[in-house]
């Protein structure tokens, strides 16, 4: 039984709410500061936009912030770069129109906020009770109403009456939407050289200078491929002509790419395909049922969202124009 009533039980005192003087420009708020938040309740949620895992907490951590944001809860994005185009304020604004992120967010470009919580990863939840004092945290994706519940008892015990025992209702869609653990087989892949696993095209990544790549007759599962002419730098590697490739062979309900056009401001045409032919059904929401898209700018692309039964399947996109740069596959 999920429990629904704001819990009696002691919770630890994890030390005092580090700075946030770190960041180098705030949205949606004035810079706030631990001083100016006592009396508050305090969810620091770190994110990097493009991350999946973070992705999926999204809808939830929205939910707390509309729900409680009259009894005493101040949610706070602290948006800590993975990629270098992460640190592009105007990419930052545009990603937080796009999923509702209308509360403060601190750009931690230089990891100050992230090194003064001694943080580790994305996500990670910590919640701060009046006091100043963190009093729970949350690393990676699950026990949300663990957490509401821990919200709820903080808030109580700051004196806000009323805060009832319903739970806040979160609309999850696209990418947001949880992983399919059951089926789950591939794991995050990195397809920049600093960090790149699995590569199967025959003599190997070729980093830094372009290269004519090839796909082998065949691919182990979670093992991937380049065709044609591409260059590898250490995070992205960036199709030079028309019609560049890259398959992967993967076993999950979706498959996302972060990609974006290397030129700012550039439009790149793609096409997938899924087992040789266009997805169908199994499209993702950036990709129509014959499998044809467009990257316009640097984010996450939900490219297959399959129905059931999961097997290893081929995955293929093609981009039809240059100038397409990927860093990273991920799944659901």
């Amino acid at each position: 039984m999920r429990p629904t009533t704001p819990s009696s039980t002691r919770l630890p005192d994890e030390g005092a709410f580090p700075s946030l003087a770190g960041a180098t420009l705030w949205l949606n708020s004035q810079p706030l500061t631990p001083a100016s938040l006592r009396g508050k309740v305090v969810l620091i949620d770190f994110s990097t936009y493009t991350c999946i895992n973070w992705l999926r907490t999204l809808s939830h951590v929205r939910a707390w912030a509309e729900k409680y944001k009259d009894q005493g809860l101040v949610v706070i994005n602290v948006q800590t770069p993975e990629f270098e185009f992460e640190k592009n304020i105007d990419n930052v604004r545009l990603a937080s129109k796009q999923m509702g992120v209308v509360y403060p967010t601190a750009i931690d470009n230089d990891y100050a906020i992230w090194n003064a919580f001694d943080n580790h990863y994305w996500p990670a939840l910590y919640i701060i009770d009046a006091k100043g004092e963190i009093r729970h945290h949350q690393f990676g994706e699950g026990n949300y109403e663990q957490s509401e519940v821990i919200i709820k008892q903080l808030l109580t015990e700051a004196g806000q009456k009323g805060i009832g025992t319903e739970f806040a209702p979160v609309h999850e869609s696209g990418a947001e939407v949880g992983a399919d653990w059951s089926t789950l087989r591939s794991e995050e892949t990195y397809v920049g050289s600093s960090r790149a696993d699995n590569f199967s095209s025959p003599g190997g990544l070729m980093s830094g200078k372009s290269h004519v790549y090839a796909i082998p007759a065949q691919l182990a599962l979670n093992h991937w491929a380049l065709d044609g002419d591409w260059t590898v730098g250490k995070q992205g590697t960036v199709s030079n002509t028309a019609s560049g490739r890259i398959v992967f062979r993967f076993h999950a309900r979706d498959l996302h790419l972060v990609m974006g056009p290397a030129t700012k401001g550039a439009t790149v045409r793609f096409r997938v395909r899924i087992d040789g032919a266009p997805p169908g059904a199994a499209h993702g929401v950036d990709v129509d049922a014959d499998g044809n898209g467009t990257v316009t700018e640097q984010r996450l692309y939900q490219l297959i969202r399959q129905p059931k039964p999961i097997a290893d399947r081929q995955f293929e996109i093609e981009f039809l124009d240059p100038g397409a740069e990927a860093f990273v596959f991920t799944f659901g």
